[in-house]
Protein backbone atom coordinates (compact mmCIF):
# COMPACT_ATOMS: atom_id res chain seq x y z
CA UNK A 1 0.00 0.00 0.00
CA UNK A 2 1.25 3.38 -0.68
CA UNK A 3 0.27 6.12 1.16
CA UNK A 4 1.15 9.81 0.56
CA UNK A 5 0.91 13.49 2.94
CA UNK A 6 1.39 17.23 2.40
CA UNK A 7 2.20 19.00 5.36
CA UNK A 8 1.92 22.58 5.12
CA UNK A 9 2.46 25.66 7.73
CA UNK A 10 4.74 28.20 8.60
CA UNK A 11 8.48 28.33 9.64
CA UNK A 12 8.24 27.46 13.30
CA UNK A 13 5.27 25.00 13.82
CA UNK A 14 7.45 22.49 13.11
CA UNK A 15 6.56 21.22 9.58
CA UNK A 16 9.93 19.69 8.89
CA UNK A 17 10.25 17.86 12.21
CA UNK A 18 6.71 16.58 11.61
CA UNK A 19 7.53 15.46 8.22
CA UNK A 20 10.69 13.69 9.51
CA UNK A 21 8.75 11.96 12.47
CA UNK A 22 6.19 10.60 9.51
CA UNK A 23 9.23 9.35 7.84
CA UNK A 24 11.25 7.53 10.45
CA UNK A 25 7.41 5.87 11.75
CA UNK A 26 7.33 4.32 8.40
CA UNK A 27 10.67 3.27 8.53
CA UNK A 28 10.18 1.90 11.14
CA UNK A 29 6.96 -0.04 10.24
CA UNK A 30 9.66 -1.30 7.41
CA UNK A 31 8.44 1.12 4.92
CA UNK A 32 10.20 2.57 1.92
CA UNK A 33 10.13 6.44 2.28
CA UNK A 34 10.72 9.24 0.14
CA UNK A 35 10.96 12.67 2.23
CA UNK A 36 10.81 16.48 0.32
CA UNK A 37 11.44 19.61 2.18
CA UNK A 38 10.56 22.96 1.00
CA UNK A 39 10.85 26.30 3.41
CA UNK A 40 11.51 29.73 2.93
CA UNK A 41 14.88 30.34 4.47
CA UNK A 42 14.32 34.15 4.35
CA UNK A 43 12.93 34.34 7.70
CA UNK A 44 11.40 32.75 10.57
CA UNK A 45 7.78 32.43 10.20
CA UNK A 46 7.90 31.86 6.69
CA UNK A 47 6.15 29.18 4.50
CA UNK A 48 7.33 25.57 5.61
CA UNK A 49 6.33 22.63 3.78
CA UNK A 50 7.32 18.84 2.75
CA UNK A 51 5.88 15.69 1.26
CA UNK A 52 6.39 12.25 2.88
CA UNK A 53 5.81 9.29 0.97
CA UNK A 54 5.78 5.89 1.86
CA UNK A 55 5.08 2.37 0.67
CA UNK A 56 5.87 -1.81 1.42
CA UNK A 57 7.17 -1.56 -2.13
CA UNK A 58 8.56 1.60 -4.78
CA UNK A 59 7.31 5.15 -3.12
CA UNK A 60 8.61 6.27 -6.64
CA UNK A 61 9.18 9.71 -6.78
CA UNK A 62 8.39 12.18 -3.63
CA UNK A 63 6.78 15.44 -5.51
CA UNK A 64 2.96 14.63 -5.28
CA UNK A 65 0.87 16.77 -7.12
CA UNK A 66 -2.58 15.89 -5.50
CA UNK A 67 -2.00 13.93 -2.46
CA UNK A 68 -3.92 11.69 -0.43
CA UNK A 69 -3.95 13.29 2.67
CA UNK A 70 -3.05 17.09 3.70
CA UNK A 71 -1.85 18.52 6.80
CA UNK A 72 -2.65 22.53 7.39
CA UNK A 73 -1.59 24.17 10.16
CA UNK A 74 -2.00 27.78 8.83
CA UNK A 75 -4.60 30.25 7.46
CA UNK A 76 -2.16 30.55 4.05
CA UNK A 77 -1.51 26.95 3.25
CA UNK A 78 -5.12 26.38 3.80
CA UNK A 79 -5.78 28.78 1.08
CA UNK A 80 -2.76 28.04 -1.01
CA UNK A 81 -2.82 24.22 -0.68
CA UNK A 82 -5.99 22.37 0.10
CA UNK A 83 -7.73 22.51 -3.11
CA UNK A 84 -5.00 20.30 -4.24
CA UNK A 85 -5.97 17.14 -1.99
CA UNK A 86 -7.47 14.48 -4.68
CA UNK A 87 -10.77 12.91 -5.18
CA UNK A 88 -11.53 10.71 -2.06
CA UNK A 89 -8.79 12.47 0.48
CA UNK A 90 -8.56 14.33 3.10
CA UNK A 91 -7.51 17.56 4.09
CA UNK A 92 -6.50 17.73 7.93
CA UNK A 93 -7.32 21.33 9.38
CA UNK A 94 -5.33 23.37 12.44
CA UNK A 95 -8.71 24.71 13.11
CA UNK A 96 -6.77 27.19 15.85
CA UNK A 97 -5.65 29.17 13.03
CA UNK A 98 -7.96 28.01 9.96
CA UNK A 99 -11.17 29.11 9.37
CA UNK A 100 -12.38 26.19 7.68
CA UNK A 101 -16.39 26.15 9.34
CA UNK A 102 -18.76 26.12 6.13
CA UNK A 103 -15.55 25.63 3.65
CA UNK A 104 -16.18 22.73 1.31
CA UNK A 105 -13.80 20.89 -1.33
CA UNK A 106 -15.72 18.58 -3.60
CA UNK A 107 -14.90 14.93 -3.21
CA UNK A 108 -12.18 16.00 -0.23
CA UNK A 109 -13.05 15.41 3.47
CA UNK A 110 -12.32 18.53 6.01
CA UNK A 111 -11.31 17.05 9.19
CA UNK A 112 -11.13 20.14 11.70
CA UNK A 113 -8.96 19.79 14.79
CA UNK A 114 -8.15 22.80 17.20
CA UNK A 115 -4.49 21.46 17.23
CA UNK A 116 -2.69 24.89 18.63
CA UNK A 117 -5.30 24.54 21.04
CA UNK A 118 -4.79 20.91 22.22
CA UNK A 119 -0.70 21.87 22.32
CA UNK A 120 -1.52 25.13 24.63
CA UNK A 121 -3.63 22.53 26.88
CA UNK A 122 -0.41 20.62 26.91
CA UNK A 123 1.38 23.83 28.27
CA UNK A 124 3.29 24.04 24.66
CA UNK A 125 2.30 25.18 21.77
CA UNK A 126 5.56 23.96 20.02
CA UNK A 127 3.68 20.27 19.84
CA UNK A 128 1.07 21.31 17.33
CA UNK A 129 3.36 19.38 15.00
CA UNK A 130 3.05 16.25 17.22
CA UNK A 131 -1.01 16.94 17.79
CA UNK A 132 -1.48 16.60 13.68
CA UNK A 133 0.87 13.79 13.42
CA UNK A 134 -1.23 11.98 15.95
CA UNK A 135 -4.40 12.96 14.60
CA UNK A 136 -3.20 11.54 10.70
CA UNK A 137 -1.75 8.02 12.22
CA UNK A 138 -5.59 7.84 13.99
CA UNK A 139 -7.52 9.20 10.93
CA UNK A 140 -5.49 7.76 8.19
CA UNK A 141 -4.39 4.41 9.77
CA UNK A 142 -1.37 4.38 7.81
CA UNK A 143 1.15 4.10 10.84
CA UNK A 144 0.13 2.65 14.08
CA UNK A 145 1.01 5.59 17.38
CA UNK A 146 3.70 3.16 18.91
CA UNK A 147 5.83 3.79 15.47
CA UNK A 148 6.20 7.82 15.66
CA UNK A 149 6.35 7.16 19.68
CA UNK A 150 9.35 5.16 18.71
CA UNK A 151 10.53 7.74 15.89
CA UNK A 152 10.91 10.59 18.13
CA UNK A 153 13.87 8.99 19.13
CA UNK A 154 15.57 9.04 16.17
CA UNK A 155 13.95 13.13 15.36
CA UNK A 156 14.85 14.85 18.46
CA UNK A 157 18.79 14.81 19.37
CA UNK A 158 19.67 13.19 22.07
CA UNK A 159 19.97 15.89 24.77
CA UNK A 160 16.33 16.19 24.01
CA UNK A 161 15.42 12.97 24.82
CA UNK A 162 13.50 14.55 28.02
CA UNK A 163 10.57 16.17 26.20
CA UNK A 164 9.91 12.70 24.48
CA UNK A 165 7.06 11.67 27.23
CA UNK A 166 4.98 15.12 26.65
CA UNK A 167 5.63 14.96 22.77
CA UNK A 168 4.14 11.80 23.03
CA UNK A 169 1.23 13.15 25.31
CA UNK A 170 0.52 15.46 22.51
CA UNK A 171 0.70 12.40 19.76
CA UNK A 172 -1.95 10.58 22.05
CA UNK A 173 -4.30 14.07 21.88
CA UNK A 174 -4.20 14.58 18.87
CA UNK A 175 -4.59 11.26 17.91
CA UNK A 176 -7.88 11.02 20.82
CA UNK A 177 -9.54 14.22 18.96
CA UNK A 178 -9.18 12.20 15.53
CA UNK A 179 -10.59 9.24 17.28
CA UNK A 180 -13.34 11.16 18.84
CA UNK A 181 -14.77 13.08 15.38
Amino acid sequence: MRHDVFIAGYGGQGVLMAGNLLSYAAIHEGKNVSFLPAYGVEKRGGSAMCTVVFADGDTGSPVVGHPSVSLILNQLSFDKYAAMVRQGGTCIVNSSLVECGGVELSGVEIFCVPMNQIALDLGDVRMVNMVACGAYAARSGALAQSSLEEALKKVLPERNHRLIPGNIKAIEAGAAMARKQ
